[in-house]
């Protein structure tokens, strides 16, 4: 017994890194789309929300469990808890994630996206399922200080990123936050595939209805650019979030969360190795923070104060 369930959680480690890193490069290769190849984000979202669940569902009928991709849908409940995933999580986490890399940078928009760990300690707390203890206030410290280092660089007077930037990366760590949590019970029935493919092709439609995808023109767009949009829609998108809701199966939602500390490494060393992207001395201490934030949650609590996180 004591194998298997190290056997579980070992694949859940390597779901959620794998799945974590995925995100990261495919966060500065979106950048890298919007800046220097003028790439819409509104259309970027909407192709990459529909494509990528098209494929993870024509994963799932290979499967078993394929007559899961239309159960699914047979009960109210259920159908209506996988629109609310669709639209306030992979939608939700997926547009203010990438708005803020187009009015900021990918390094920037990960480490605010990676303030959720921080959501999810204080809403368990208030949800009365964990206790505030002083790994609590000394997280809360680095979480702030981290940010305003980040989005200052050290000085009082202006900000580092742009404020639409900051907003956006700000909100997106609230979504991923909701997203993280509200999987847990989706997929405590259903399968990963069938969750996260549904939920992307939710977000996808319903975007389109407001930014319609043919709407783009595609025709004067380099070759290297459909290399990149293919990487973002695979590994970025198709890859990053099914690997990362598996995980949810033998981690808790806390644990995937913190052990995701890969994404901002690799999306701040992508963006500055490759995109040549200036990162202050000040945005460097910010960015230690968090990390040092991430590691700090990472140390085991007493099992009773976060027992019922999932």
């Amino acid at each position: 017994m004591k194998i298997s369930i190290q056997r579980s959680r070992n694949s859940g480690l390597f779901f959620v890194l794998t799945g974590a890193i995925c995100w990261g490069i495919g966060g500065t290769v979106s950048q890298k789309l919007f800046q220097q190849y003028g790439i819409d984000v509104n259309w970027f979202v909407t192709v990459r929300l529909l494509i990528a669940g098209i494929l993870l569902l024509m994963v799932q009928s290979f499967t078993v469990r394929r007559s899961q991709i239309f159960e699914v849908w047979k009960t109210r409940k259920m159908a209506v808890q996988l629109i609310i995933f669709g639209f306030f999580g992979m939608l939700a986490v997926q547009y203010t994630y990438m708005a803020s890399i187009k009015h900021g940078n990918a390094a920037v928009a990960t480490l605010l996206q990676y303030l959720s760990p921080i959501i999810i300690m204080f809403y368990l707390i208030l949800r009365k399922r964990a206790v505030l203890t002083r790994k609590d206030v000394a997280s809360a410290t680095l979480a702030l200080g981290g940010c305003f280092l980040l989005l200052t660089n050290g000085s009082l007077s202006q900000l580092s990123v742009s404020l639409p930037a900051m907003v956006w990366g700000l909100l997106s760590g609230v979504a991923a936050a909701f997203y993280t949590l509200y999987a847990v019970k989706l997929i405590e029935k259903w399968d990963s595939l069938v969750v996260v493919g549904w939920a992307m092709i939710t977000g996808g439609v319903g975007l389109s209805l407001i930014h319609p995808p043919w709407k783009m023109d595609l025709a004067n767009i380099p070759l290297e650019t459909y290399v990149y949009l293919v990487f973002t829609i695979i590994f970025g998108t198709m890859i990053a979030f099914w690997f990362y809701i598996e995980s949810l199966k033998s981690l808790t939602a806390k644990e995937t969360s913190l052990l995701g500390s890969v994404e901002p490494l690799s999306a701040v060393g992508t963006t500055v190795v490759w995109l040549h992207e200036p990162f202050g001395m000040f945005q460097w201490l910010g960015t230690a923070c968090i990390i040092g934030l991430i590691l700090l949650l990472q140390s085991k609590p007493p099992r009773s104060a976060w027992a019922n996180d999932k």
